[in-house]
């Protein structure tokens, strides 16, 4: 019983996490606007990553076994 009192504890403290709009700390701005854009990104914008950091699938999963056709470069060593 001892054990479980810090426990619930924890998760109540955890559960009461307040969820607002993020801004900017006292003192600092947000990034100035990239060349090209007349306004500086939202907060949120600026924590969506790129399309590069995530780059989209392209290549269907081989579903069964295919032979590998020939590799014109796959050459023994020499020597």
């Amino acid at each position: 019983m001892t054990r479980a009192v810090p426990l619930v504890l924890l998760i109540l403290l955890a559960a009461c996490g307040a969820q607002r709009d993020l801004e900017p700390q006292a003192g600092k701005s947000l990034p100035q606007a990239p060349f090209g854009r007349a306004d500086p990104p939202t907060a949120d914008e600026l924590l969506q990553p790129p399309p590069e950091a995530q780059p989209a699938r392209t290549v269907e999963l081989r579903q069964q076994s295919e032979e590998r056709e020939d590799d014109p470069f796959d050459l023994p060593p020499e020597g």
